[in-house]
C-alpha cells in the first residue's frame, strides 16, 4: 500500500498538472510595445534627438526700430530739419567664435547617444523583471502542485495511523502529528497563493494592463544547461551592456565639453547693422562689430576649463566603477545559475530517489510495526522538503540567467 501511495508521485517531479498556459513571448511583445516606462524612455530618446540642431544653430537676431527726435519726445520731431533726428532699425546678429557651434552640437550628440543606450537599458530592464516574475509565479504554481500532492498523501497517511489506532497499535499523537504536518503545509499553499497574486499583479502592471487582468498559467520550469561560459558573458556585457555604453558616451561627451570650454577663451562677435531715415536729407547707414573680451579668463574661462576636466575625469571613474559592478554581479550571478543547475541535478538523479526509497521501506517497516510513526513521518517531510528544494533552485536558476540576460543583452533563456 505504501509504494502505491507514495512512490510514484514523488517520481514524477516534472509532471505537473497541465492546465492553460500564458505565453512568454507575448508578455514580451505586450510590453515592449506598451510599457510606460519604455514608451516614456523612448520620448526622451526622441526628444533628444531635437537638440543638436537648436545648440548648433546662430543665436536670434535682434531686430531693434527706434528714432531720435529732436525739440520734442515723440517720433519724427526735428526730422529733416536737424541732423540728430531720425528714425530707422537695426539689426544685430551674434556669432560665436568659429567651431563654437559643432561643439555645441556634438556635445548634444553625444547626449543623444546616451540616451539611446538609456532606451535600450530600460528596455532591458522591463524584459527581464518580466521574466522574473513569470519564473516566480512558475514556480509558485509548481509548488502549490507538490505542496498538493503531498497534502492528498498525508491525507492517505493520516488514514492509515487512524486505523492502526483504532486498533490499538498506534499512539493518539502520531493522529495529532500527522494532522499537524497537514496544517503546516496548508499555510504554505496560502503563503504560494498570495505569491502567484503578487506577481500576476507585477506583470499585469508591466504590460501596462488594467489591475486584475486574468492570468494563464505559466509553463513549467524544465531543467536546462547554462548556455554560456562566465567569460563568455564577461565578453557579451563589454560588448553589448547599454550601461557601459552609456558611461562610454558620457565620457566622449565630456571630451566635447572640455575642448567647448577651452573655445571659451576665444571672443564672440555681434555684427550691427542699421537704416535711418533723415527726412529731406540723405539717409544714414551704420555698420558695427561687437567683440566680447574674455578679459575676466583667470576667474571664468580658466575655472571652467577646470570644472569640465574634473567632469571628464569622473566620467571615466564612473565608467570603471560601472564596469566592475557589472563584472561582479555577472560572476555573482553566474555562481548561483552553475550551483542551482548542480544542485537540480543532484536533486533530481540522487536526493529525492534515495530518499524516496528510504521512505517507502519506512513506511513498510511501519505497517508491520517495525519502525514507528515519528520515522516514517521525519523520511516524508524530509522528501517533500527535497520537492520543494527541487523546484526553488530551478526558480533560482531561471531567476539568476534573466539577470544575466539583462547584463549582457544576450538571450539566455528561449
Amino acid at each position: 500500500m505504501g509504494r502505491a501511495l507514495l512512490l510514484v508521485p514523488l517520481l514524477n517531479l516534472g509532471l505537473w498538472a497541465q492546465a492553460e498556459r500564458s505565453e512568454l513571448d507575448q508578455f514580451l511583445s505586450e510590453a515592449l510595445a506598451n510599457s510606460p516606462e519604455i514608451v516614456a524612455a523612448q520620448k526622451r530618446y526622441e526628444a533628444s534627438r531635437q537638440r543638436p540642431m537648436q545648440v548648433s544653430s546662430l543665436p536670434d537676431p535682434m531686430f531693434s526700430p527706434g528714432f531720435n527726435s529732436t525739440g520734442r519726445p515723440w517720433p519724427g520731431a526735428g526730422l529733416g530739419s536737424d541732423v540728430t533726428s531720425n528714425i530707422g532699425v537695426m539689426i544685430s546678429q551674434e556669432i560665436p567664435f568659429s567651431g563654437k557651434r559643432k561643439l555645441l552640437g556634438d556635445m548634444a550628440v553625444k547626449e543623444s547617444e546616451a540616451e539611446w543606450q538609456q532606451y535600450q537599458q530600460t528596455k532591458l530592464g522591463v524584459v527581464s523583471r518580466i521574466k522574473q516574475a513569470y519564473f516566480r509565479r512558475a514556480y509558485a504554481f509548481g509548488a502549490v502542485d507538490v505542496l498538493g500532492r503531498n497534502v492528498e498523501l498525508l491525507r492517505k497517511f493520516l488514514q492509515i495511523t487512524e486505523a492502526r489506532y483504532s486498533v490499538g497499535k498506534a499512539a493518539q499523537q502520531d493522529v495529532f502529528k500527522a494532522q499537524t504536518q497537514i496544517t503546516i503545509l496548508e499555510t504554505k499553499r496560502l503563503q504560494l497563493e498570495r505569491e502567484k497574486r503578487a506577481r500576476a499583479a507585477e506583470i499585469n502592471s508591466l504590460l501596462n494592463r488594467a489591475p486584475g487582468s486574468p492570468l494563464g498559467r505559466p509553463a513549467n520550469l524544465q531543467a536546462i544547461e547554462l548556455p554560456s561560459g562566465l567569460k563568455e558573458l564577461y565578453a557579451a556585457a563589454t560588448e553589448n551592456s547599454p550601461m557601459l555604453q552609456r558611461d562610454e558616451k558620457m565620457i566622449q561627451r565630456a571630451e566635447v565639453a572640455v575642448n567647448m570650454a577651452r573655445k571659451e577663451y576665444y571672443p564672440d562677435v555681434t555684427l550691427n547693422g542699421g537704416y535711418y531715415n533723415m527726412g529731406g536729407m540723405a539717409p544714414m547707414y551704420m555698420f558695427r562689430a561687437d567683440f566680447k573680451i574674455p578679459i575676466y579668463y583667470f576667474r571664468k574661462q580658466r575655472a571652467a576649463v577646470m570644472e569640465q576636466s574634473q567632469g571628464l575625469a569622473q566620467s571615466r571613474k564612473t565608467y570603471e566603477a560601472t564596469n566592475q559592478d557589472l563584472h561582479y554581479r555577472i560572476q555573482d550571478d553566474y555562481s548561483m545559475a552553475e550551483t542551482s543547475s548542480q544542485l537540480v541535478k543532484l536533486y533530481e538523479k540522487a536526493v529525492i530517489p534515495q530518499a524516496s526509497l528510504a521512505l517507502e521501506s519506512s513506511l513498510n517497516s511501519y505497517e508491520t510495526g517495525a519502525v514507528d510513526f515519528l520515522s516514517v513521518l521525519m523520511n516524508y517531510t524530509t522528501v517533500a522538503d527535497y520537492q520543494m528544494n527541487y523546484i526553488e533552485e530551478l526558480q533560482n536558476l531561471y531567476l539568476a540567467l534573466a539577470r544575466l540576460e539583462e547584463m549582457t543583452g544576450r538571450q539566455l533563456v528561449q
